[in-house]
């Protein structure tokens, strides 16, 4: 039996896609996921599949929103490596003084290759900052994700990718919860 943690794509933002946890969690138990336990409302779920495929669930996942919600929802699979790697390579955590408020991971569908990094226009997000690091975005705001043009859009757009950001705090206690 292998936990999955999936990421949810863009429900209960701003009104959009609404889907409670509760209706969620029994919707993924009904396709046959057990251990279903989920994480405040911006769609992080912890199933747990005798599948060990992450893209296999991330389908099975998709499909069951979309036949049960009627929403096209992006799913993207993390592990708790995956976890664990951004409290070890978020070199914005080495930073002396870090508001860890202002810190932000974007989770995405895949790794950036490093030629298309260079080709980026990283002024246009200034005064905030970015790190690459495989699948995932480590974040560092100037003042606010909702005063920025750091955004999904912009990772979405720029990278070609899926993206899904989640605070320093949810990133945190998503690994604890992986832990128990």
């Amino acid at each position: 039996m292998t936990t999955h943690l999936a990421l949810l794509r863009g429900i209960n933002v701003s009104g959009h896609k609404l889907i409670k946890m509760e209706d969620l969690r029994r919707c993924l138990e009904g396709v046959g996921f057990l251990n279903v336990r989920t994480y405040i409302q911006s769609g992080n779920v912890f199933v747990s599949s005798d599948e060990h495929d992450a893209n296999k669930v991330a389908n099975q996942i998709r499909d069951a929103i979309q036949q049960s919600f009627g929403y096209e929802v992006p799913v993207l699979i993390i592990g708790k490596e995956d976890l664990q790697a951004c409290l070890e390579r978020n070199r914005f955590l080495d930073e002396e003084g870090v508001d860890l408020k202002k810190l932000y991971v974007s989770f995405i569908s895949t790794e950036v290759p490093d030629q298309m990094v260079t080709q980026l226009n990283l002024n246009f997000i200034e005064p905030d900052k970015i790190q690459l690091d495989g699948r995932r975005i480590y974040l560092k705001y100037h003042s606010s994700p909702a005063n920025t043009k750091l955004d999904n859009k912009w990772i979405e757009k720029s990278m070609n990718v899926i993206s899904t950001t989640r605070n320093w705090n949810t990133v945190n206690t998503l690994l604890k919860m992986f832990q128990q």
